[in-house]
């Protein structure tokens, strides 16, 4: 064949994939538009009209934002006093001292279902974890507690605490038993996956001296991964501290709940103030933990604080699927 003949066919080949991914483009496109329309149909997003309570959605924005007026400076100082005023009512970040109400209100609530969860599920998560790791456990025998630890998280913690409901409704008790259990799976998994990188260098000099099995696991192994598994920890303390919010909507209490009922009184100044209670609340305890973990962790990069703002919402929406 001559040197033109397969530049010919060269060229053939070239047109012929250009065609190839054209032809799967368009496919991709209209298959991907038929799915959107099939999604948007099945939510009942065209019966919905939207237009018609469009101006009922402004009409709350006012209420939703007190403090915007129409006229300039556009900002109204005294609005801001509305917000206060429940915060204030509600007990939402300062309960005082004695009563039934905790020290730091219905934030505190909130804040100590996630961190008790966390603590009540780290043992087992520790447990978890070692044994699921090849190193300790030989194949396939690990994978069992792989597998345990994947059907927790298979399960949403919003799942979690529906199923400990007959252990006495549902309230902030149940929500924290939800979030145990679901560290339990999360934490578990960090555990297992950060064993599996460790050196070999202290295992095998453990092994050397005569060092038994548990001894071999908790120093030369353990010893690896101890400031690892702190930052896990915190990091997942972060995520427990969003989803006792999520729990909290559905009845787990803390300022979740207080959200909840001020929706279903159509109460939107109310739900705003509280909203940003969780936002200042949320946003302190990630700035606490990723300051500590960028302090254990040399190479974790540290996020500002305005970096944690715009991401707030995202990291609400993935905690209600955790």
């Amino acid at each position: 064949m001559s040197h033109s003949d397969r530049v010919r066919d060269r060229y053939a080949d070239i047109v012929l994939a250009r065609k190839v991914r054209a032809v799967v483009l368009v496919v991709g496109v209209v298959a991907t538009a038929a799915a959107f329309y099939y999604a948007l149909t099945s939510v009942g997003f065209f019966a919905a009209n939207i237009p018609r309570y469009l101006p009922n959605f402004l009409g709350a924005l006012g209420d939703f934002f007190p403090f915007l007026t129409l006229s300039f400076p556009y900002v109204d100082p005294a609005g801001f006093s509305e917000y206060w005023t429940f915060i204030e009512e509600r007990n939402l970040i300062w309960g005082g001292l004695g009563g039934d109400t905790p020290l730091l209100g219905e934030a505190g609530i909130t804040l100590a279902m996630g961190f008790a969860g966390t603590v009540m599920g780290f043992p087992l998560a520790l447990l978890f974890g070692v044994l699921g790791s090849g190193r300790v456990t030989p194949f396939p025998f690990n994978f069992l507690f792989r597998g345990i630890m994947s059907s927790i998280r298979a399960i949403p913690a919003l799942v979690w605490a529906l199923i400990f409901i007959p252990l006495g409704g549902i309230g902030p008790v149940t929500a924290t038993l939800a979030i145990a259990t679901d560290t339990i799976g999360n934490l578990g998994r960090l555990f297992t996956d950060e064993l599996e990188e460790i050196e070999d260098g202290p295992i095998e000099a453990m092994e050397t001296t005569g060092a038994n099995k548990p001894q071999t696991i908790t120093f030369g192994m353990l010893s690896q991964v101890t400031t690892p598994f702190i930052a896990w920890t915190l990091y997942i303390f972060e995520i427990n501290v969003r989803i006792a919010v999520s729990l909290g909507i559905i009845g787990g209490g803390g300022l979740g709940q207080v959200l909840s009922v001020q929706q279903g009184l159509f109460a939107f100044t109310n739900m705003m103030a509280t909203i940003l209670v969780i936002l200042v609340l949320i946003i302190s305890v990630e700035v606490v933990s990723q300051r500590v973990r960028s302090t254990l962790r040399a190479d974790e990069e540290t996020q500002g604080l305005v970096s944690l703002l715009l991401g707030f919402p995202q990291r609400m929406a993935e905690s209600l699927l955790k």
